[in-house]
């Protein structure tokens, strides 16, 4: 219990209690369990070291009421705080330097700038208290409630011998934009749903921490112990993640477009889901990872061990294979159901338009696009004015292979005649050639027409505008004739001779 004739001095007023501690550094204050509600403590000294700052070193406040309390500037270095309940308090830029504060209820305290460097929080009731650009180093938060907490801005960083110590703390749906957590322990931290963009998380020990659709887009990473960690639906858009730990780490889903994780080692991670554009990965080591469903697009590979990337569900027996660009495909040429559904539908649907893409002639193929999106047909349009190499013939050959037909804008055409030449004979499959009135088409196109019968009758057009009125009917209509044509020639029944017939005697 607290010491009545302290109490009673303090409750004189700041002026008389900081006289009276003035007059009196050898008696240590004794105000457990005090009942300070809604008190005025305003500049007040509750510590040592001079007159206004070591008076009340050690102080004991435990069990103390101070809800509500206005602490502002206080200076509490060192004082026993355990068990008080702070909840609602105002301890803007109030110094809390080492001070003990286990078990205490900081429940929407106002924190803003105040210095907590080396105080014990542990298993406190942090929840909703704002934190903006306090003073965190070197702190124990161990098993602390920080559940919407606002750290924006707020230090968490540490010198290299003490290290902030947030273990097992509940931080979920906190704001802690920009905080600086650099080298601090956050192993088996709650930070599901919380929003850490830009936050400074390198070195940081975040073995087996919850990280659920946590937002960390642009965070800094690098070196950070991510073992074992819980990062499904995590938004790590261009994050820094080089030379992390991401081992048995949980990724499912997980936004990783564009970021960094070269040198990372991602052994026994889960990526199943995840989107990978443009993601980093040199010299990471990914081996054994799950990757069942990832979007990987333009990967930076170069160096990085991709042996054993287990491509399928958890719940099928393992199928591995040793490229990490090439699983998606290779799961599908195994799930022959399903490749088979992907090829009909491509080929099904899609229209290869091939044209110019001068600026007149690029608005004709994208009206023509639109029309098609119209039908439910799935348009790929190939610039005519870039086909000069023999990459180039065979990317047309290819689009040509898995499109329902092509429509071939030869007005004005540059490479058209030798793409053309190079793709009608290969393929059993409409192709409509459309010319606008007023220009000549190339000579070989009459050979080509004279020779496949899926060539379509050149289609001549005054302006773009006519060309889309008569679409449906002139194009997609006619190509579609052509294609049940061409079905019912391939399904016909090929004709033979016996050679037995040959030996009869002729009549």
């Amino acid at each position: 219990m607290a010491n009545p004739e302290h109490l009673a001095i303090l409750k004189k007023g700041v002026k008389a209690w900081n006289k009276w501690r003035g007059e009196n550094p050898e008696i240590k204050p004794d105000l457990s369990e005090a009942d300070l509600f809604g008190a005025d403590l305003h500049d007040a000294v509750l510590n040592a070291a001079n007159l206004y700052q070591a008076m009340l070193q050690n102080a004991n406040l435990s069990g103390a009421n101070l809800k509500n309390a206005h602490l502002r500037e206080a200076n509490m270095r060192q004082a026993d705080l355990h068990l008080a309940n702070l909840s609602g308090a105002n301890l803007q830029e109030a110094n809390l330097w080492r001070a003990n504060l286990q078990d205490s209820n900081f429940q929407k305290a106002e924190m803003h700038k105040s210095i907590l460097q080396q105080a014990d929080l542990s298993n406190a009731n942090l929840r909703e208290t704002n934190f903006w650009e306090a003073v965190i180093p070197e702190a124990k938060l161990i098993e602390a409630d920080m559940r919407g907490a606002n750290l924006w801005e707020a230090d968490l960083s540490h010198s290299l011998l003490n290290r902030a110590n947030l273990e097992g703390a509940d931080l979920r749906e906190s704001n802690l934009y920009r905080a600086n957590f650099s080298e601090a322990n956050l192993k088996a931290c709650k930070l599901s749903k919380s929003d850490l963009t830009e936050a400074n998380l390198e070195n940081c020990k975040l073995v087996g921490a919850d990280l659920t659709e946590t937002r960390l887009f642009l965070a800094k990473l690098m070196r950070a112990d991510l073992e074992g960690a819980k990062l499904g639906g995590a938004n790590l858009c261009r994050a820094d993640l080089r030379e992390a730990n991401l081992r048995n780490a949980t990724l499912i889903a997980a936004n990783l477009i564009e970021t960094n994780l070269c040198s990372c080692d991602l052994s026994n991670a889960d990526l199943s889901w995840s989107q990978l554009v443009q993601a980093q990965f040199n010299n990471s080591n990914l081996s054994n990872c799950r990757v069942f469903g990832v979007s990987a697009w333009e990967l930076q590979l170069e160096g990085a061990n991709q042996s054993n990337l287990i491509i399928n569900k958890k719940e099928d027996p393992d199928i591995t294979v040793d490229n990490l660009e090439v699983a998606q495909f290779i799961y599908l040429l195994l799930s022959r159901k399903k490749l088979r559904d992907v090829i009909d539908t491509i080929t099904s649907k899609s229209v290869l338009i091939l044209g110019r893409f001068t600026p007149e002639r690029k608005s004709v193929l994208d009206a023509m696009a639109d029309e098609l999106r119209k039908h439910n047909l799935v348009p790929i349009i190939f610039d005519f004015e870039r086909a000069s190499s023999r990459d180039f013939t065979e990317t047309i050959k290819t689009l040509a292979g898995m499109s329902l037909f092509v429509i071939a804008d030869i007005t004005n055409p540059s490479s058209a005649p030798l793409e053309l030449q190079a793709t009608v004979p290969d393929y059993q499959i409409p192709f409509v050639p459309i010319l606008q009135e007023g220009e000549k088409p190339f000579s070989m196109l009459a050979d080509l027409k004279s020779k496949y019968q899926w060539v379509l009758p050149l289609l001549k057009y005054p302006s773009s505008a006519v060309l889309i009125q008569v679409f449906k009917k002139a194009i997609i209509d006619e190509a579609f004739e052509m294609h049940k044509k061409l079905l019912r020639i391939k399904a016909d029944e090929m004709e033979t001779r016996n050679a037995e017939d040959y030996l009869k005697e002729p009549v």
